[in-house]
Parts: C-alpha cells; structure tokens; sequence
C-alpha cells in the first residue's frame, strides 16, 4: 500500500484517541498493534500527544483527556479544504460546534463538531501533516463506519457538508458512503487500483467508497467507529484481552473479513478486521 502524501477534501484522514492515562493508552496500543510513537505534544504542553508510526508512516495518534475525563474514545477525521467554511456548513445543516476553528501549531487547523443526534466527529485543513500516511496494512486503520439511530437524517447532514453520495448495499442494511471522483485520486497513487477491485467481486462504486453508514442495533449508541487492519482477528483478541482489553463480539466472520470488537482498558470502542477473501 503507497504512502499517502494527501487526502481530498471530504475524504476521513485521521484518527486519535483521547486518553484519561496517555502513557497507559501508548503502552497498550504499542503492544498490541507495534506501533512506534513518539510524543509530539510540545513541550509546555499540559498533557502528550503520541503519534503512532508504522515502518516511519504515520498511522494514528493517543493523546491526553482533558483533566475529569473518565472514559477514552476514538476521534474520526474529515479531511476538509477549509475549516472556517466547513464549520459555517455544519451550522447551516444542524450540527453543533463544540471546538471552533483554530491552528494546531503548522500541522493544520481543526475543529470539532456534533452531528444532529449528537455523534462527535472533527474536521482536519492539512498543512505539514495530512493525516495517516500509512492506511489499510496490519496495525493500521482501515476505515470509519457511523452508526446512526435515522440513517435519512444522517444522509441529509453529511451530505450537505461534505458531499457524500450514499449507495445501499445487500450487507445487513449497511450503506456504502461515497465520495464522487476519490477513486480517481487513488488510482494516482496506485495505478490499476480500480480494476484490481472489479476483477475482486467489489460492488459498483467502491473504488469511491470513504466510510459506512450501519443501522443501530438495540444496544448500542449512535457514534462514528474506528476500524484496524490485523493479520489475524484471533491472535489478536487473544493479545488484546492479555494486555487488559474487554472482547465484546467475537471473533466472527461477514463476507470478505474476520472481526472482533473491543473495548480497551480505559473504555475506548474499536473493532480489529482481518482480510479473509472468499475461497
């Protein structure tokens, strides 16, 4: 898989993680994926931010919680071209701004909003860093699902503010999420890309593919959740619970992948996805 050197506009970019305990939180996610990471946070920083590489390309970050913060969560990005006319879109369509606008040093700028049933989400205008450069390979983040309680709703919101296109599919309800003319830009950065995915069995459509939007089962909550790349889900789960890590479904297999879904030490969500093509 190439080094990503950008992401277009409305395309997810990076994860990161908020921490109660960083240093625990690099600690576990470190044994379990092999990361590399070092501290970014500069240095009059009141807490770290731990940035996760893979064979020297960055993959995603743990950061400190804000002090009273009891619980960890996974935060998704939204490459945008700007962050002020994003966050004005936002507005427009019904969000909430939690974070406004601001310079994350010469790394870019962010913000950080809810969507209308309240999931978290943020936004990312790349300067020197653009995001995960290292995507879809065993320890890295493979893609971002949003499990929403009215799916139309959701369609409307994320539609207007970043021009997502949505096709349903014959997978559980699950709605492929599209943005027009991304696999154009990934057939720049690996040619053949497009037919290498049709000559696989992938549905119309998926060479533009950026996220899922699933329905929401009885016992979960509306939210946008991180997948990771592992080379396989039992090893795994297995490591995953010794390091201290809550299995809650699984392993299990769906067409094309082998999942687990855990909840890490200090309460984050995520779900490990080994690639398991048909026979």
């Amino acid at each position: 898989m190439p080094i990503r050197d950008r992401y277009p506009a409305g395309v997810p970019c990076w994860v990161d993680t908020e921490q109660p305990d960083a240093e625990a939180g690099r600690d576990f996610y470190g044994g379990l994926f092999g990361w590399q990471l070092e501290d970014v946070a500069p240095p009059q920083a009141p807490g770290h931010y731990f940035q996760a590489s893979i064979d020297g390309g960055t993959v995603a970050a743990i950061g400190s919680a804000p002090n009273g913060t009891t619980s960890a969560a996974w935060t998704t990005y939204i490459a945008v071209e700007s962050v002020d006319e994003t966050t004005a879109k936002v507005r427009a369509a019904g969000g909430t701004v939690v974070a406004e606008p601001s310079d994350v040093s010469e790394a870019g700028r962010v913000a950080s909003f809810t969507d209308p049933e309240g999931v978290a989400f943020s936004v990312w205008q790349a300067n020197r860093h653009i995001g995960a450069q290292v995507v879809n390979v065993p320890g890295s983040w493979n893609w971002s699902s949003l499990s929403a309680r009215d799916p139309e709703a959701a369609q409307r919101f994320y539609g207007e503010v970043f021009g997502w296109e949505f096709l349903p599919t014959d997978m559980d309800g699950s709605v492929m999420v599209r943005r027009p003319g991304y696999g154009d830009y990934l057939e720049t950065i690996d040619p053949g890309v497009k037919a290498r995915q049709k000559a696989g069995g992938a549905p119309d459509g998926f060479t533009d593919c950026i996220a899922w939007l699933d329905p929401l089962k009885a016992d979960e909550q509306p939210g946008w959740n991180v997948t990771f790349t592992v080379p396989d889900a039992d090893a795994a789960a297995a490591r995953a619970a010794e390091l201290g890590a809550q299995i809650l479904a699984g392993p299990f297999d769906v067409p094309w992948q082998r999942l687990v879904v855990i909840r890490d030490p200090q309460g984050a969500h995520l779900t490990l996805s080994q690639f398991k093509p048909p026979a």
